[in-house]
């Protein structure tokens, strides 16, 4: 293999986790797929090999830094062109992911690089957000619910929250100055039935990226009126 995984392995350590041979192959699989389905489909902005290592492979792998202990399922809600949860099931074979995202053509590319890459731990679902909270099949369903999609905190822990099971966890990926919306959320979340950990802030190693997670807790049940109707968790975010 011509490609240099070593920035990835070596940086990853720091977050508990290891990479072997087949993994790395995985990996490498997964790139070369990406960036040729992207020559005909709208995936990633970022699609040379280093940035991608960086931005799309080192990030989603951050999680190993915040991974709560005694997980058996996690969804990736929005998971666009796979990330964090294609990386994430390659690093965890033993964890069910799911990962569910609005658009069926990503789904599709999706399904192509499990079956290429061999992952058996893997599932895909095609629904928006909205209509996977209301599902009885996925409902409270999750240990750990995550999401790199790029919406505000009350937004997203309206469509996620509903997803975790009591006692799990939704953590949200997120970069840049993200105190006041984390103080905007805090009675939004209490109302889905969260309470929100200390945000845990880092940088990509030798990088100037910086990076978040904001990780809530499931302390009770999701009341049923959320999440409500499509588009509305949007354009009206819970106050």
């Amino acid at each position: 293999m011509s490609r240099d995984y070593s920035y990835l392995k070596n940086t990853i350590i720091d977050w508990n986790l290891t990479l072997d041979d087949k993994q790395i192959n995985q990996l490498d699989l997964f790139y070369e797929m990406l960036v040729e389905k992207n020559k005909v489909m709208n995936l990633t902005a970022i699609t040379e090999f280093d940035e991608v290592i960086v931005k799309h492979f080192a990030d989603s792998l951050s999680i190993g830094k915040v991974m709560p202990s005694n997980i058996n399922t996690v969804c990736d809600l929005g998971t666009g062109a796979g990330f964090p949860g294609i990386p994430m099931a390659i690093v965890y074979p033993n964890i069910q992911f799911t990962l569910i995202d609005s658009l069926n053509k990503r789904i599709k590319f999706l399904q192509e690089v499990v079956d290429a890459l061999g992952l058996k731990n893997v599932t895909l679902i095609h629904a928006r957000a909205e209509e996977a909270g209301r599902n009885k099949l996925y409902r409270e369903h999750f240990d750990l619910v995550v999401s790199r999609a790029v919406a505000n905190i009350s937004t997203l822990s309206e469509y996620c929250l509903p997803l975790v099971k009591l006692n799990g966890y939704f953590i949200s990926f997120k970069s840049g100055d993200i105190k006041e919306e984390v103080s905007l959320s805090e009675n939004a979340i209490q109302k889905l039935g969260g309470s929100m950990e200390e945000p845990v802030y880092f940088s990509l190693p030798d990088t100037d990226i910086s990076r978040s997670f904001i990780i809530i807790d499931k302390k009770k049940s999701t009341p049923k009126a959320y999440p409500r109707k499509a588009g509305t968790p949007s354009k009206e975010p819970l106050k």
